[in-house]
C-alpha cells in the first residue's frame, strides 16, 4: 500500500468490545499443516410476540481450510461459563461436519455439535456471535463506494512456535475488483488468519461511523505479489445460508443452550 490508511482506533475498540469472544482458533491436529480461524454467526429468522427472537447459528470460516479429518480448537478462559477441563477441544470426522455454501468459499457448521461437546465435559460456551445488526446487508455494502477502504480482520496468528494462536486485530484495506461486485484484501495476512471476520466501518450522518462485518477472509488466489485474497460477503453468506434445508422446528421450551439434535434456538430479547 503506497500510503497509510486512516485507520479508526474507536472502530478497533469497538470490534474488541463486541467481538473478541467470536473467534475460535483450529488447526489440523498431531502434524499441523493446516491453521484456520472460525467465528459464530446468528442468521436471525425471526422476532416474536412473545418478545423472543428465533434464529440459526453457525461457525463460519474459509472452507480451503476444513480439509482435515481431526482438527484442534484451541480454548481460552473467556470462551465459558465455567472452568474447562482442557485449553484444547479435539473434533473428530472434521472435514464432515462443514457444509460449503456455493462458490462462495464459505463453509458453515450447525453449532450443536460445539454444545454438544461442551455439554458432555460439563461446561457451556461463553461466546460474541456475528449478529444480524453486525452482519452486512446489500445497502452496507454498496455504501463502501469503490475507493479502498481501511479494514480490519479478527484472527488467530500461528505465531513463531506455531503453537500460541493468538488473537490479533490486522489492519489492512478492501477494494472492488474489476467487476464492481466482489471485494479483495490489501495487507498482510498472517498464518493462521484464513477464515477470519472482516469489519469495516460505515459512516452514517458525516460525523458517525459504524461497525460492520463485511465477510470472511478467504484463502489467497494468485501468485507472489499478485496474489490476493478475497473476501466474501455476508449478503452472500447470508442468502446462502437461507437456501439450505430447513432445520427441524423447536419445541416451546428451547433456550439459548440447544438440546441435542435441535438445530433451531430461542431466546428473550
Amino acid at each position: 500500500m503506497s500510503e497509510q490508511p486512516a485507520y479508526d482506533r474507536s472502530l478497533i475498540d469497538a470490534l474488541l468490545s463486541n467481538c473478541r469472544r467470536a473467534t475460535l482458533p483450529y488447526q489440523q491436529a498431531h502434524r499441523g499443516e493446516l491453521f484456520g480461524t472460525a467465528f459464530w454467526f446468528n442468521d436471525l429468522l425471526s422476532e416474536n410476540a412473545d418478545g423472543t427472537e428465533t434464529y440459526y447459528q453457525y461457525l463460519v470460516t474459509a472452507g480451503t481450510s476444513t480439509y482435515c479429518r481431526i482438527a484442534e480448537i484451541r480454548m481460552r478462559p473467556e470462551l465459558s461459563e465455567s472452568a474447562m477441563s482442557s485449553n484444547n477441544l479435539l473434533m473428530t470426522d472434521f472435514q464432515e461436519g462443514w457444509i460449503p455454501l456455493g462458490d462462495s468459499g464459505v463453509s458453515v457448521m450447525p453449532t450443536t455439535v460445539l454444545h454438544a461437546l461442551a455439554r458432555r465435559k460439563g461446561w457451556a460456551w461463553a461466546t460474541d456471535e456475528i449478529t444480524e445488526g453486525l452482519a452486512a446487508k446489500a445497502e452496507d455494502i454498496e455504501a463502501l463506494g469503490d475507493d479502498p477502504v481501511p479494514a480490519y480482520a479478527l484472527g488467530h496468528d500461528v505465531g513463531p512456535d506455531r503453537t500460541q494462536r493468538e488473537q490479533a486485530v490486522i489492519l489492512g484495506e478492501v477494494m472492488r475488483t474489476g467487476d464492481g461486485h466482489a471485494f479483495v484484501w490489501r495487507g498482510p495476512v498472517p498464518q493462521g488468519c484464513v477464515g477470519a471476520p472482516v469489519f469495516v466501518g460505515r459512516g452514517l450522518d458525516g460525523r458517525h461511523v459504524r461497525l460492520v462485518c463485511l465477510g470472511v477472509l478467504l484463502s489467497a488466489e494468485g501468485e507472489g505479489e499478485r496474489a490476493l485474497n478475497p473476501v466474501a460477503t455476508f449478503d452472500r453468506i447470508r442468502a446462502e445460508v437461507r437456501r439450505l434445508p430447513e432445520p427441524e422446528e423447536p419445541s416451546a421450551e428451547t433456550d439459548r443452550s440447544p438440546r441435542a439434535g435441535s438445530r433451531w434456538w430461542r431466546r428473550r430479547v
